[in-house]
């Protein structure tokens, strides 16, 4: 342990955990510290520790890390500030990173570890975790929510604390790859702020899956977006933390929005891993507290089925004849306090086979009340788990109202306490899409990561050239040509089928229709004469097309590059309902054709394709085929492509295809 106030802080946490391990602070001035003998330098040590705290001023730190690195010492957390993150810090950074060479370091700018599972704590504060044989880690690009965090009175068991600081070297991939194959951990918590490595963190998350180690993760920020050009309703839509989100959702993480959610989320993969699916039920001596349950189910992705005949009239025998049956069940008050009568109750519940069994169960306040009354209710399931052996969950309604002791306690029975009806149900939301991750195949194509900044000027096609660009990728377009004067215009119009659109042809202007620079359903010639002296009046050169008029559904589907993620796609309703319905999804490239199916049947507009009421039925294999070209499209383009966006993209009957009928497609060139 290297300094003075933050190091001795150290020294004194490894003693109040029990470290049983040698410790040996280094001080120049000092002869001892919390009863240990003071070294001087890194010079005197005995040997290479195996792992040091370097809490002193920055230049000192990097000498320090240097020292270290030559007598092969294990690694070493980094406390001082100073670095990257601030303007005269980056010579300062390489130096650090230069003196560490192959030595692991955390940090710098970093509060360090906790490993509760063996008391090691490279940490110059207080926390309120404890000793455990096994639990969850929590990694986290903030020291101060770390330590927020192990002061919950949940009963969550943590098993380790890692603070990333500033990632110089050891960044989130890198820390995962240790804490994955230590088999004490059960689940990964993340709070982060951004990805430092796209590639390697999807090869670690692919060795968490083998070692069936799910992840959870609060992520804050969004980061900015790659193109600075906003010209199409993409940019306006959808940004980088929607690409954060797809990202988490293609390496199989859940993304919960708050602190209580980790921890709940956290709680209940300890105990039960990933659940099999999002069907429950839920028990309380409340009507009001059933419908609280059922009410807030609403508008998330769990479910409280209706009970069968046979699981209706099982449950029924165990109830009183005034109690009405269902799910949620409100079994009333008639059993309370009679532990075999609730005994029998949860058991008939709990063997149904649901994904998770709720019991919704708020304690007493200990300093004012007595909670023997709450025993046999206790007992009974802790009695029910162990008989059906269902994967069950206490639910207090307000999260105060579950004591950390009886929360202990139900934890080493098997069951998951949890705080908080809404925190319960987004917890079991996160943990249910975990599981339905791990039921996807394995594999699929590489994240490709971001490309190098796109800084050259930006060239915008207009909407003739973004059209022949797509559909040299393979993407349909409307037939057509691309007309400067009346007579190419009557030209074009020998070797097309009315009816036809015309439109202005001018990649300045992004949005035709609310220019009023787009005219339809032309049937004739003398139409279609009449239409191109009102347009050339005003604009230069035309787009006469053929007009698609069987269309099923319009869709937008948009691609970006996030600087940091890579490429994305965004796709959902499209046409004038773009932004207005607010309906649509990112998937990042490349992109499997099951996951562009569960995508598009998760959009509202989804009905239309299937055939709605009787209409038509999209056709929905060309418009996979479709969007697999305009990915791979993307993909080949990478390098230089900023912006693509067709809106919109026609969905025409079953065995007709689909058709891009406008284009948006901006690419970055050397000056």
């Amino acid at each position: 342990m290297f300094g003075g106030r933050e190091a001795q802080e150290v020294v004194r946490q490894c003693r109040r955990m029990e470290f049983s391990g040698d410790i040996w602070p280094v001080h120049p001035n000092a002869t001892e510290v919390e009863g240990y003998r003071c070294y001087k330098s890194v010079d005197e040590l005995p040997s290479g520790p195996d792992a040091s705290f370097i809490g002193v001023n920055r230049l000192t730190t990097v000498d320090i890390v240097r020292s270290l690195s030559q007598i092969n010492a294990g690694g070493a957390v980094c406390y001082a500030s100073g670095f990257s993150e601030v303007a005269d810090g980056e010579t300062l950074n390489d130096a650090l990173l230069d003196g560490a060479g192959e030595m692991p370091i955390l940090g710098p700018n970093c509060y360090g570890v906790i490993n509760y599972l063996d008391g090691a704590l490279l940490w110059p504060d207080q926390h309120g975790g404890r000793r455990v044989d096994r639990g969850v880690a929590l990694l986290t690009q903030s020291s101060n929510i770390g330590i927020n965090l192990t002061m919950q009175s949940r009963a969550l068991p943590i098993a380790y604390l890692v603070a990333l600081g500033n990632q110089a070297q050891t960044d989130l991939a890198g820390v995962l790859e240790t804490l994955v194959e230590d088999d004490r951990v059960t689940a990964i918590g993340l709070y982060i702020e951004g990805f430092p490595d796209i590639q390697a963190l999807a090869e670690v998350m692919d060795r968490a899956r083998e070692r069936r180690l799910p992840m959870v993760a609060v992520k804050s920020g969004v980061s900015a977006q790659g193109a600075s050009i906003t010209r199409s309703h993409t940019a306006s839509m959808a940004g980088s933390d929607e690409a954060a989100s797809a990202l988490f959702e293609r390496l199989g993480i859940a993304r919960v929005q708050d602190l209580d959610t980790l921890i709940e989320s956290l709680k209940l993969l300890h105990v039960h891993g990933p659940l099999r699916g999002n069907r429950l039920c839920s028990m309380s001596c409340s009507g009001g507290e059933a419908s609280l349950m059922a009410d807030t189910a609403l508008g998330r992705n769990v479910v409280f089925p209706e009970l069968t005949p046979e699981q209706y009239d099982s449950v029924t025998k165990t109830v009183h004849e005034l109690v009405s049956v269902s799910n949620p069940l409100d079994y009333h008050t008639f059993a309370w306090n009679k532990e075999e009568d609730l005994f029998a109750t949860y058991s008939a519940m709990l063997a149904c086979g649901f994904d998770l069994s709720m019991l919704v169960l708020d304690f007493p306040r200990e300093d004012r009340c007595n909670l023997e009354a709450w025993n046999p209710a206790v007992n009974a399931i802790i009695r029910a788990v162990d008989k059906t052996g269902a994967a069950t969950a206490v639910v207090a309604s307000l999260p105060e109202s579950l004591p950390e002791a009886v929360a202990t306690d139900l934890m080493e029975n098997g069951i998951a306490p949890l705080c908080g009806i809404r925190q319960a149900l987004d917890a079991v939301q996160a943990t249910a899409q975990i599981g339905a991750a791990w039921r996807r195949p394995v594999g699929g194509a590489t994240l490709p990561g971001p490309t190098s900044p796109l800084t050259q000027s930006v060239e915008s096609l207009d909407e003739w050239q973004a059209k022949s660009e797509l559909a040299s990728g393979g993407v349909d377009v409307p037939h057509g040509d691309r007309v400067d004067s009346a007579e190419a215009l009557e030209k074009a119009a020998q070797s097309l089928t009315y009816p036809l659109v015309l439109k202005a042809c001018d990649a300045k202007l992004a949005h035709k229709s609310d220019a009023g620079a787009v005219i339809i359903d032309i049937c004739g010639i003398d139409d279609l004469v009449t239409a191109g002296k009102t347009l050339f009046a005003r604009h230069p050169r035309l787009l006469v097309e053929e007009m698609v008029t069987d269309t099923v559904c319009e869709l937008i589907v948009g691609v970006r590059q996030d600087p940091v993620i890579g490429p994305w796609m965004l796709i959902g309703s499209g046409g004038v309902y773009a932004e207005l319905l607010a309906d649509h999804k990112v998937v990042l490239l490349p992109v499997q054709n099951d996951d562009l199916e569960q995508l598009i049947n998760s959009l509202k507009i989804n009905p239309l394709l299937k055939g709605y009421r009787g209409s038509e039925p999209g056709d929905v294999s060309a418009l996979l085929a479709g969007l697999q070209s305009l990915a791979r499209f993307s993909l080949e383009k990478r390098d230089t492509l900023m912006e693509l966006e067709i809106n919109p993209l026609l969905v025409r009957p079953k065995g007709k295809g689909v058709c891009a009928v406008d284009a948006v497609l901006q690419y970055a060139r050397a000056s």
